[in-house]
């Protein structure tokens, strides 16, 4: 049985809602270990799924850098580990993850009107060894997605049962420790899976990191992926101190060295739990989901990148305490209507529903203690949707994919300033269509076109200076091709256009991001999969994106932050079984200029960073693994802004670069034991 041939709202069910490591069909493909064909099942030339082998055989430095799988994705970090990630995709600086809708088990990962960035996306509490795919989108194509998914979704699914179990230990260089638990057992007539996770990282920093990361999940599921229910409960808490971006002018003078940080009381306090649930129901005419969710997120971050600039007797660190309680359900029911020898046709409706309770502030600190409250603010926000999709297949080598949705925001502000108070509303329609031509000479053609949003922070939708649109709209249209014409090669190619209303922008001296100018962007992007042997495989993918603000004075026009180009190439050899018991990888990825001031007279470096790992079986269910990063040890940074700020004993502010180093070469051995 091949998902090839299932019905297409089926397959596109497993594609991105994702499957559990129990799903046989799904389990057949992992077993193979070759990459899964995604012709006659995906809608675009940039939608695809990564398996768990295929993940497993990444070199990440931290969990958010598993996104990276997605072609084009760049993960980078600015701060210390337990701090969200920053992400860049087809031309955007997405910030913490602002257009870049993130899933975990059908959790929403990003948070609405956050203490420091919209759609903040902490993905700190992933556990590696429970991942069971990831399913990634590009563009606004799809009706399913909606707040934040404009250049992108990536939908991370655990497994309900592993394989088999497994428990990991692993020291390294710069105060690197990590053990961590994962197994499932049969319980109830059901399968009880739990994994238990523990780390601490200093990095190469002269303040160390100090991160101490505790997180744990519980699982309990009866049947299968497509014919059960799961429930769910998962902890995290980390801790760490932040060495933040630090200007260039004092690294060249001397004043402190690549690792070391202007303020050293800098760093944060993250925790989250969650109760989650799952019911899916597949029959032979109709497929069922149901899923509700219960967050709790706290942070505590402290934070300081003026320096001494607004007071220069105490310093300008600012705190912002983030509280929230996330409520939420989805459901879906796909019938499939009509099916002939030529015609098979899907309709999909859903409706999804979303509440936050958010308590956060912005307070100036010293040292991590309070001197005052610039404010605190209360919120609420609520959503409603509702979309419907008809997909049809109308002959052998033609199928469509309509969609509309449908999306109704509350906004709702209690402030410590009172002129900021205040609720709003707002509501959009966003029509998609997507074309598939083919396959001819296992090859498809795609044409896609689609609108999506993003939500404005609360705070903002009620300012009464500038207030600001609840719901920004974006539009996307996008050429594509994939083909498996050569054998043991994927290709896809892509060429796409992004509007959008208004663009977010980071404002390095404050630490926010604001509502600015509409923006365009033109993009190729280029992803190539082979395997030539069952023991090797080989990835080369590329993008380039050209981003512009629509409206603006002449050569005023550049995005602050908005990448360029990006590209990784991996090795991958596996000898790990019958025939031998060595595997390794190589991975070189290219992290392009970009402008840092919007008339492009400043701009940061591009750099090309070289990870690696190789494992060796030392039994039957024994294995030793040793991972390399940065192991050129490049001095290059791992992100750029451009911003004023005053160090102490400057007369005045000065604009500068400010960055935050790639870690140092660094070395980590595991060894993996499983039964």
């Amino acid at each position: 049985m091949h998902l090839r041939v299932l019905p297409c709202a089926l397959a596109a069910l497993f594609a991105h809602a994702g499957a559990q490591a129990d799903d046989f069909v799904i389990q057949r493909v992992l077993v193979e270990g070759a990459r899964a064909s995604q012709l006659g099942i995906v809608d675009s030339a940039n939608a695809g799924s990564v398996s768990q082998k295929e993940l497993e055989m990444r070199t990440i430095y931290r969990p958010g850098e598993l996104l990276e799988a997605a072609p084009g994705l760049i993960a980078s970090q600015h701060s210390g580990e337990g701090k969200a990630n920053q992400f860049y995709l087809r031309g955007f600086n997405l910030d913490h993850g602002t257009d870049l809708a993130t899933y975990v088990d059908d959790m929403p990962v990003n948070q609405r009107s956050h203490a420091h960035g919209q759609g903040w996306t902490d993905l700190n509490f992933l556990i590696p060894e429970l991942t069971a795919r990831l399913d990634y989108r590009k563009g606004p194509y799809s009706a399913r997605d909606g707040d934040f998914a404009s250049a992108g979704s990536a939908a991370i699914t655990y497994a309900n049962r592993l394989v088999r179990d497994v428990a990991t230990l692993s020291v390294g260089q710069n105060g690197y420790a990590r053990t961590a638990l994962a197994a499932s057992k049969d319980a109830g007539g059901g399968t009880l899976t739990y994994a238990l996770e523990l780390l601490h990282n200093d990095g190469p920093f002269v303040h160390p990191d100090d991160y101490q990361k505790l997180n744990g999940v519980l699982r309990y599921s009866r049947g299968y992926a497509n014919n059960g229910w799961s429930v769910t409960a998962m902890a995290y808490h980390g801790r760490w101190n932040s060495t933040d971006q630090i200007p260039e002018r004092a690294v060249d003078d001397g004043r402190i060295g690549r690792f070391d940080a202007i303020d050293a009381t800098d760093g944060g306090e993250a925790r989250r739990t969650s109760l989650s649930g799952v019911w899916r129901r597949t029959t032979a005419d109709s497929v069922s989901k149901v899923n509700a969710y219960l967050i709790r997120n706290q942070l505590d971050l402290w934070s300081n990148f003026s320096y001494f600039m607004t007071d220069p007797v105490h310093g300008d660190q600012f705190a912002q305490p983030d509280r929230r309680v996330t409520g939420g359900v989805n459901a879906l029911h796909t019938w499939h209507a009509w099916h002939s020898d030529t015609l098979t046709s899907d309709l999909s409706v859903g409706l999804q529903a979303q509440n936050d309770n958010i308590f956060n502030g912005l307070l100036h600190t010293q040292a991590r203690q309070t001197l005052e409250s610039t404010r605190q603010d209360h919120i609420v926000e609520t959503s409603r949707a509702a979309w419907i999709e008809s997909a049809t297949r109308w002959g052998d080598s033609f199928r469509s994919i309509v969609g509309l949705r449908a999306d109704d925001y509350r906004f709702r502000v209690r402030s410590s300033l009172p002129a900021d108070s205040g609720s709003t509303s707002d509501t959009l329609l966003s029509p998609s269509l997507n074309l598939v031509f083919g396959p001819w000479k296992s090859s498809e053609l795609y044409l896609n076109y689609g609108q999506g949003f993003h939500s404005n922070d609360a705070r903002g939708t009620v300012s009464p200076l500038a207030a600001a649109p609840g719901l920004v709209r974006s539009r996307g249209m996008e050429i594509g091709l994939r083909t498996e014409a050569v054998p043991k090669m994927q290709t896809a190619l892509s060429l796409y256009r992004l509007d959008f209303d208004s663009e977010l922008r980071y404002v390095g001296d404050e630490g926010t991001t604001e509502a600015g100018a509409p923006s365009r962007r033109i993009g190729i992007e280029f992803s190539n999969y082979y395997k030539p042997v069952k023991w090797l495989s080989i990835d080369f993918d590329a993008a380039f994106a050209r981003a512009r603000t629509r409206d603006a004075a002449p050569g005023q026009d550049r995005i602050p932050g908005a990448v360029e180009g990006v590209g990784q190439l991996a090795v991958t050899a596996s000898q790990l079984g019958r025939y031998g018991a060595w595997e390794g990888a190589l991975r070189l990825r290219y992290f392009g200029p970009r402008p840092l001031i919007e008339d492009n007279s400043v701009r940061s470096h591009a750099s090309a960073t070289l990870n690696g790992r190789i494992g060796y079986r030392v039994a039957k269910d024994l294995r030793l693994e040793l991972e390399g990063f940065n192991l050129a040890n490049k001095r290059v940074s791992s992100i750029d802004y451009f911003y004023a700020s005053q160090l102490r004993g400057e007369p005045e502010p000065r604009e500068d670069i400010h960055f935050h180093p790639l870690e140092s070469r660094s070395f980590r051995l595991t060894l993996i034991k499983n039964w």
